[in-house]
């Protein structure tokens, strides 16, 4: 039981990181890939969207959005999905601790406490800064624009 749990979980783990592309997107949903127009269906396979392309077309050619928001302009319906990837950036850091403890409950071989802990380190950090990749305008559930970094 127990190797079936974890040959599950890593089953699991490694479909999750396997990328998401317009061929998978496609095999998600072939029906609504089949209604869109050959010219659409053949710049879907290319990883390319074009003005006028439904909402359905975008997410086949770019995937889902990172987030997504709705809007008014001269009365018309508009809507702009964003893209985002993620870039990393090192900080040097420097960390410290002192204290008392050792093992379960603060016993060890010094007595009740334990012996004295100190820690103290200079080192490298990597945070991830959210950075826009690509944006798409919709207008009345039509491409009207988008734009995407190079």
């Amino acid at each position: 039981m127990k190797t079936l749990f974890a040959a599950l979980s890593v089953g699991l783990w490694l479909t999750s990181c396997v990328p998401s592309t317009p061929q998978t997107r496609i095999h998600q949903d072939p029906r609504k890939f089949t209604a869109l127009r050959p010219q659409e269906q053949s710049l879907i396979l290319q990883g390319q969207i074009c003005r006028g392309m439904s909402p359905d077309a975008v997410y086949f050619a770019w995937g889902r959005p990172s987030s997504s928001f709705q809007g008014s302009t001269d009365g018309k319906l508009t809507e702009r999905w964003d893209y985002a990837g993620t870039h990393p950036v090192q900080t040097p850091t420097f960390y410290g601790s002192y204290g008392y403890g050792y093992g379960r409950y603060g016993y060890g071989p010094y007595g009740r406490h334990g012996s004295p802990m100190i820690g103290v380190g200079f080192g490298p950090e990597v945070a991830y800064v959210p950075y826009r990749i690509a944006s798409v305008w919709f207008i009345n559930q039509r491409v009207d624009a988008w734009e995407r970094a190079r």
